[in-house]
Order: C-alpha cells, then sequence, then structure tokens
C-alpha cells in the first residue's frame, strides 16, 4: 500500500457467483471501468479469455484498498494465480480539491449515499485536474503468471470489479485512497467548518473583523444560508424514536344485525372491504416506520422517511389503484372462493384471465399486471433503446434468436420463453403454456437474466 492511504481503509468482498449470460456492468461509471481495461489490454484474445474466466466464477474474494486491488484467480486447469491491478491513488493535496468540490454540491453527497456516481462530481473534478475515473493505461497489472501486459487473471479480476463498482462507487473512491468511513468523517469534518465559517470555502476571502450580520443577510434581508443549514444536519442530535406499529390490525365492526341492510349494500362483503382497509393502513404504517428508522450514513441521524441509501424508502405518494387492479390486488389477499369469484366478475374478467392477473400481482404488483394485460407500443426512441440492451446483454456465442412479438415483447425462437420490456426500463419473463403466457418471475434490469429466468421455469413451471 502506498503511503496516501488511511489505516483500515481496506475492504473484501466475497466472489461473486458466475455471470453467465448478464452483462458484467450497467452504470456509466462501470462502464467506463470496462472501457479502461479495453482500451489498455493490448491482446483481445487475453480479454475473451479473461471474460470466460469471469464468467465461470473463477475469481476468489476480491480485495480492495488504496492504489490495488487484489484476488486469487483459477485457471482452466485449476491453478491459482494471485492477480493485482494498480489504480494511481490521489495526493493529500488532491483529496482537499476533491473533497472541496464534494462539499460544494449536496447533490454530490446524496448521489454517493445512494450508491450513484454523479456525473457532475466527475466533471468538476476532471476541471480541477483531477480524473476520478481511470482511462487508457490507467489499470497496470501484476499477476503470478508473470504476464507482461494484462493477462485472462488480471483481466477477469478487472471485469468481476465492474460488478462491485456497479453497485458501490466508494470502492473507486477507496482505490484512490479513502475509504467510506474516513470519506465521510472528512466531509463531515470539512462541512462543520464550512458552516462556522459563515458557508465559504477555506480562500474566499475572508476579512478579519467582517461584520458576521453581512454573512447572515440576502439582499439586505437576515437570514441563513442554506449551504449552512445543511451542513449542521452533521451537528444536530437524531429524532426520538417513532412510536411501534400495534401488533395486528383493528378488526372490523360486525355488522350483522337486527336491521336490514340498504339496497344494494352486502354486509359481508363490506365486512372484507373494513378488514382488508385495517390491514393495509397498518402494514402502509409499518413501512413508513421501517423507513423511518433507517439510519443516514452520513450522519447517524434517524431520517423520517428516508430509508436505508439506496433502499428507496417508503414513499407516501402511492399511485392510487384503478378498479380493475384493485380487484385483483383484493383478490389475492383474499381466502374466500366467493369474493374472488364476485371480483372475478366485476372486473369483466374470465376465471383463467384472474388467475394469470393475480400470478403477475404476485410476482410485481400494478406493474406486472400492466405487463401482461396491456400491450406497450415503444416509441422510436424507447424501441432502438430496447435493441442496444438486447444486443449487449449476451456475449456473440451465446446470444439466442429473438423475434420481436409485436408491441414490447421478444419470443426467443425455438423456446417457450419470452421477455416483455415495461415502460420502466424493466424486463419481465414469461412463458407459454397452451394458447397463453404467463409470468414467470419477478423482472430485472437485464434482459438476459429475465430470459434466463423464464427458461428456468420449464415447460411445467409458471405457465402452469
Amino acid at each position: 500500500m502506498s503511503g496516501y492511504g488511511h489505516e483500515g481503509d481496506e475492504r473484501t468482498f466475497a466472489a461473486l457467483p458466475p455471470a453467465r449470460g448478464a452483462a458484467f456492468a450497467r452504470t456509466w461509471w462501470g462502464l467506463a471501468w470496462l472501457k479502461a481495461l479495453e482500451d489498455t489490454a493490448l491482446d483481445g484474445q487475453q480479454l475473451k479469455a479473461g471474460r470466460r474466466h469471469a464468467r465461470a466464477g473463477a475469481v476468489g474474494a476480491v480485495s480492495v484498498r488504496p492504489g490495488r486491488i487484489t484476488a486469487v484467480v483459477k485457471d482452466r486447469d485449476g491453478t491459482p494465480y494471485r492477480s493485482d491491478v494498480l489504480v494511481r491513488e490521489f495526493t493529500e493535496e488532491e483529496w482537499d480539491r476533491l473533497l472541496d468540490l464534494a462539499v460544494d454540491s449536496a447533490g454530490h453527497i446524496a448521489a454517493l449515499l445512494d450508491r450513484e456516481m454523479p456525473p457532475h462530481l466527475v466533471e468538476d473534478a476532471a476541471a480541477a485536474g483531477l480524473e476520478l475515473l481511470p482511462g487508457i493505461g490507467d489499470l497496470e497489472p501484476e499477476c503470478g503468471c508473470e504476464a507482461w501486459d494484462h493477462c485472462p487473471h488480471t483481466t477477469a479480476l478487472s471485469y468481476q470489479v465492474a460488478r462491485l463498482l456497479d453497485e458501490d462507487p466508494f470502492v473507486l473512491l477507496l482505490m484512490r485512497g479513502r475509504g467510506e468511513r474516513t470519506l465521510l468523517d472528512q466531509l463531515q469534518e470539512r462541512s462543520a467548518s464550512r458552516a462556522a465559517r459563515g458557508g465559504r470555502s477555506r480562500g474566499d476571502g475572508d476579512t478579519p473583523g467582517a461584520d458576521s450580520t453581512e454573512r447572515g443577510t440576502t439582499g439586505g434581508m437576515p437570514g441563513v444560508s442554506a449551504e449552512e443549514v445543511y451542513a449542521e444536519a452533521f451537528l444536530l442530535p437524531p429524532l426520538p424514536a417513532p412510536p411501534a406499529a400495534p401488533e395486528a390490525p383493528g378488526a372490523s365492526p360486525s355488522l350483522d344485525t337486527e336491521t336490514d341492510p340498504a339496497p344494494g349494500v352486502d354486509p359481508a362483503a363490506l365486512e372484507f372491504l373494513a378488514t382488508d382497509a385495517a390491514a393495509r393502513a397498518r402494514r402502509m404504517l409499518r413501512e413508513a416506520l421501517d423507513a423511518g428508522a433507517a439510519v443516514d450514513g452520513l450522519s447517524g441521524a434517524v431520517v423520517p422517511g428516508g430509508g436505508a441509501p439506496g433502499a428507496g424508502g417508503f414513499d407516501a405518494a402511492v399511485p392510487l389503484l384503478t378498479v380493475a387492479q384493485d380487484a385483483v390486488r383484493l383478490a389475492v389477499e383474499s381466502p374466500l372462493p366467493w369474493i374472488t369469484a364476485r371480483l372475478t366478475a366485476g372486473s369483466d374478467r374470465t376465471r383463467g384471465e384472474m388467475d394469470l392477473a393475480t400470478r403477475a400481482w404476485q410476482v410485481g404488483g400494478p406493474a406486472a399486471l400492466a405487463v401482461l394485460e396491456e400491450e406497450w407500443t415503444p416509441d422510436a426512441e424507447a424501441l432502438a433503446w430496447a435493441a442496444a440492451r438486447l444486443a449487449e446483454a449476451w456475449e456473440d456465442d451465446e446470444r439466442p434468436v429473438l423475434r420481436r412479438s409485436g408491441g414490447a415483447r421478444w419470443t426467443a425462437v425455438g423456446t417457450d420463453a419470452q421477455v416483455r420490456l415495461g415502460e420502466d426500463g424493466r424486463w419481465w419473463p414469461y412463458l407459454k403454456s397452451g394458447a397463453r403466457w404467463s409470468p414467470a418471475g419477478p423482472p430485472d434490469r437485464d434482459p438476459a437474466t429475465a430470459l434466463a429466468a423464464a427458461v428456468a421455469a420449464g415447460p411445467t413451471g409458471a405457465g402452469g
């Protein structure tokens, strides 16, 4: 380890499972890492062999520390080689500049905590002479096989690291010399220091004895800068814990009374709806409390409704369901055949259509139901995006023959497997049984993974 790293800044990731048929990187920063590798390596055959090693799961646990990534990679005959890829660390002065850039924008920090690499931070760093992402020649190989250039072992290691980067861009920052905890501590210290100076960066020309009220005014109006308020979030104590959710949902009152119901009112059905409403209210409350209790990784403070970084949190703005959608939801949650029969008839579905609809709901809720029952036709831009994703999802020798089956549906020729593209960009696996296509599992951002799920479901799987 070179001299710029901080003690304890090292992470070890367990060996990743084989990645057959799936792309190694999906994010723009993961793809940039692979481009640096492919531009640096002189022998395309070594790259191809490295991809095969990585897809086969030949890369062991990956150690990441400042300036270096390391793993043991097994050759095709089982021979293990220690493989390293070296990346230049930033100097202390370079880290000072990068930290100043990160503190300048709350969005940079928020994006990193969401496990995303903010493009503007990369652009701002480049303008300041700092290349966060590696370029051609920046990935230096060292391997026990004594190859002088990238060999299959260092190439396989680099492909696996792209998968790690996809999930957590802090891995790249650790290679550059700062681990996540160290980096967040330094950001906190810098933000607090800036707040104490009135929200100004070092070197902004503080004048000794300047009137502090001038720094707290905007256009003659008294106030506090937004930057200072944001920085103080690091210093405030956490909020008290929210109250606990009830142990069980409330029970519906009995509507079986001596009074006759009004015409058109079914007391048993109304009791069912009241029970369902109570259960949904309790479930939504628990989701809100669980998300609200998540710890903000930057300050350690409880953030109401914030959710864990990258977890999405609780979204109070849940879209309202249509009558047809809610009928399916109720049918999924109802154990009573007469309720399901009424919901089927009331939503103008046949029994078979309701069976498919409930199956879709169970794997993906309203989005899955829309993919099943609505045939979305992508515009030219969306269709071009889909074609590009399908083209890059498989290696040339593994790509299936796909036939577009109308709208946003592609069927693998010679199989009963199909993938459907949802309007949110996710791919849904489908399996044909008889004359009907049925959901075969949850969606995936990668069409190869979705199609593999459909094929794995088999002719007697989810297609029923």
